[in-house]
């Protein structure tokens, strides 16, 4: 529920599943339209989403599973009938007391072919479990807010579209050097698109593509009030679901 100081939205905290055990989080909204940060209420945030204890470890495997989701492996080596030479019989079969071979090209030659070498390319892709992906999440987004790293505007709209005005008002917040900006919709404001342009630390996100290393590869994250009405509505239905298991099922790619 947001308390305006103007009286101007209301909104029902978890809808269609209120927080039954914890009291809901408070925290300001802000707006982004002046320098000068400007208190225009309190929200709730669903304790479901923003305020579960941080598991460290299913961070470090969301973090782990996006690393190596784009990692690629060109490492190769040649196998024998790749090898150049070896078309002709290196010594007689007989006669000479040495060892019998066929081809230069044998793998116990040296200069031969490889066995069970690299052979590229090698992608390391591989399926997170569904709940460690979305308790990756839960726990990425709590411990922001328990950090002081998580600050909701009440949307993304600047003034102008100067770069300079977003960095003064990056420095007067103290957001940090390096701040995601996330939004319901994909096709975001234009001033605040031509002013992050030529900033590499100040990024735009859908709320759709929010992940965890996203959230912790940026100092602060800064959500707008439809980028968590959103978020709290597909995270929530996601951890109430009656087919949880099919959805925990092994990953097939008609499933995508």
């Amino acid at each position: 529920m947001i308390l305006s100081l103007y009286g101007a939205w209301q909104k029902n905290c978890g809808g269609a599943f209120p927080p039954k055990f914890k009291a809901p989080r408070q925290v300001w909204v802000s707006n982004m339209d002046t320098v000068e940060e400007e208190k225009l209420g309190l929200i709730d945030l669903h304790p479901e989403v923003f305020a579960e204890r941080p598991r460290v470890d299913i961070i470090h495997e969301n973090v782990r599973w996006q690393q190596l989701y784009r990692h690629v492996s060109y490492a190769n080596t040649k196998m024998r009938y790749e090898v150049r030479g070896g078309g002709k019989k290196p010594r007689q079969q007989k006669g000479s007391g040495r060892s019998r071979h066929g081809s230069i090209r044998s793998p116990i030659w040296r200069g031969g072919g490889i066995v069970h070498g690299p052979r590229s390319p090698t992608p390391y892709f591989y399926m997170l479990g569904f709940n460690t992906r979305l308790n990756g999440l839960r726990s990425t987004l709590s411990a922001k807010l328990a950090q002081d790293d998580l600050h909701i505007v009440d949307s993304l709209d600047i003034p102008t579209d100067d770069p300079s005005y977003l960095e003064k008002l990056v420095e007067e917040r103290g957001w940090g050097p390096a701040v995601l900006f996330v939004d319901d919709n994909d096709i975001m404001p234009l001033n605040i698109t031509a002013a992050s342009d030529s900033y590499g630390h100040y990024n735009l996100m859908p709320v759709y593509g929010l992940n965890v290393y996203s959230m912790l590869k940026h100092h602060t994250l800064v959500l707008t009030l439809a980028a968590v009405e959103r978020l709290e509505e597909r995270l929530l239905f996601h951890l109430n679901r009656n087919d949880a298991a099919s959805a925990g099922q092994k990953y097939r790619l008609d499933s995508v």
